[in-house]
């Protein structure tokens, strides 16, 4: 199981994890894209194409634009 906490929305959920789970994968499963979010993952900031283990702990730090 992989947990997830998505910053600043009260999002806490654990996933489960597949063989080849990747960052962009994980934020799918939360409802995320590589464009709308960013993911650290047990602490460190990873890409979108990076590896998640299982028992990872990541959290997703949405994006916030405007203009």
């Amino acid at each position: 199981m992989i947990k997830v906490r998505v910053l600043g929305r009260g999002i806490e959920k654990e996933i489960e994890w597949r063989k080849g789970m990747t960052v962009a994968d994980v934020l799918r499963e939360v409802g995320f894209n590589t464009e709308s979010a960013i993911a650290r993952v047990d602490g460190r900031v990873a890409l979108e194409d990076d590896r998640v283990n299982d028992e990872a702990s990541v959290e997703v730090i949405p994006v916030v634009s405007g203009g």
